[in-house]
């Protein structure tokens, strides 16, 4: 790799009388829809990251970041495709997102593929998206949803529950971690007593709910959003008395949750991807200078994703994404200088040096084949009405 870097670094000082450029950066995130409470968190987590490289003044000779937000609904394919495709025209090279596995399927295929746009998802988690064909465009920095099934799956053996009920949203997304769950859990003993679908926008969830009790189980999984159904399932379980226990995959796991249920949820575990160690302490600093909150979901995920495209498009000595998709493996791994939240400046110096750097960033990003991250969890148990961080997997 170092005389490749050495190479393209060469290739950028000449590029140099080309003069500097305006790179055009789109947060592509779900700002309507079942899970926009946290989107703000996540675009924000991409801006700051765009704005520390900007500000640098070492990014591709002088060049700067400007960022533009567009609305996937997350459950709307067609209104995803549409305004990706305004993204595109008007001048986004490279987006963070989609946000949600559906509407990032079908970005990717009629947007980001016909026209070159290289995206890194921060939350898009469906294993589908390990095989699909896209030319070497489409990462992702959160890991995929067959590792969070074992998670979910081993947190449970050794918590002693012997059965649980799933309800999952209907779509990409709930199905792949729901088959994911169960196929982990099995495999360790457990008893799936019912795995079914429910569909988001419902006002009434009574004949989900009695389905699922009907069907018992220890605990009830809810593979859902926060800010639709599957918020709309737990209430009614709830209220019946249905269950007492849930376990909340990633897309439950926001203060929304807590919001909506408090002390009603006591004892419930959250599980979603996040990092330990020096990471998220810097990335905390970098959320607290830009007035957002660090902890949100995937907040951190999105600062990565927009760090590596722009780390990339200066390995690469170019903003053209299919130069700089061949440099994102790369510039996410060893060897080479570590580089975490607020070292952006120092990695883009690195890098026209014809330096290696391993970005480690917030999230503890390392990257696998076919471009994704490997994956820590973050458990939490809800206790006295807030999420409470009992410890990584």
């Amino acid at each position: 790799m170092k005389n490749m870097l050495l190479a393209t670094a060469a290739t950028a000082l000449f590029a140099g009388a080309a003069g500097a450029e305006e790179v055009k950066l789109g947060l592509h995130l779900g700002f309507t829809g079942p899970l926009e409470s946290m989107a703000p968190d996540i675009a924000a987590g991409g801006e700051a990251a765009a704005k520390e490289v900007s500000e640098s003044g070492n990014f591709l000779d002088g060049s700067t970041v400007v960022t533009s937000r567009s609305d996937t609904t997350c459950i709307d394919a067609a209104a995803s495709v549409a305004a990706a495709e305004r993204q595109v025209a008007e001048g986004a090279k490279v987006m963070v997102g989609g946000q949600c596995s559906g509407e990032t399927i079908a970005t990717l295929e009629r947007v980001a593929i016909p026209n070159g746009v290289m995206m890194i998802s921060p939350s898009a988690t469906s294993p589908a998206l390990s095989t699909i064909e896209d030319n070497g465009l489409f990462f992702r920095t959160a890991p995929s949803d067959a590792r969070q099934g074992e998670v979910i799956a081993q947190l449970l053996n050794e918590k002693g529950v012997e059965s649980i009920a799933i309800t999952y949203t209907n779509n990409d997304y709930g199905k792949g971690l729901a088959d994911s769950i169960q196929a982990a859990y099995e495999g360790l003993g457990g008893s799936v007593t019912t795995s079914a679908a429910h569909d988001d926008g419902k006002a009434d969830y009574s004949a989900e709910v009695a389905a699922l009790a009907a069907a018992g189980g220890d605990a009830l999984v809810v593979a859902g959003y926060v800010d639709q159904g599957g918020s709309g399932v737990t209430r009614g379980a709830l209220d019946t008395g249905a269950f007492d226990m849930f376990v909340f995959p990633d897309g439950m796991v926001s203060d929304s949750l807590t919001e909506r249920f408090g002390s009603e949820i006591d004892g419930s575990i959250g599980i979603n991807p996040a990092a330990d160690g020096d990471g998220p302490a810097r990335f905390a600093e970098v959320a607290e200078a830009n007035g957002f909150t660090p902890t949100s979901a995937y907040a951190a995920e999105a600062y990565d994703a927009a760090a590596l495209i722009l780390l990339s498009m200066q390995a690469a000595g170019s903003s053209d994404p299919n130069e700089a998709k061949a440099h994102v493996m790369d510039v996410a791994n060893a060897p080479g200088e570590q580089i975490l939240p607020g070292d952006l400046a120092k990695g883009l110096e690195l890098l026209a040096a014809g330096e290696d750097i391993d970005y480690v960033g917030a999230s503890s990003v390392e990257m696998v084949e076919p471009g994704e991250t490997a994956g820590s969890y973050r458990e939490t148990t809800i206790t006295d009405g807030e999420l409470e961080v009992v410890g990584f997997h």
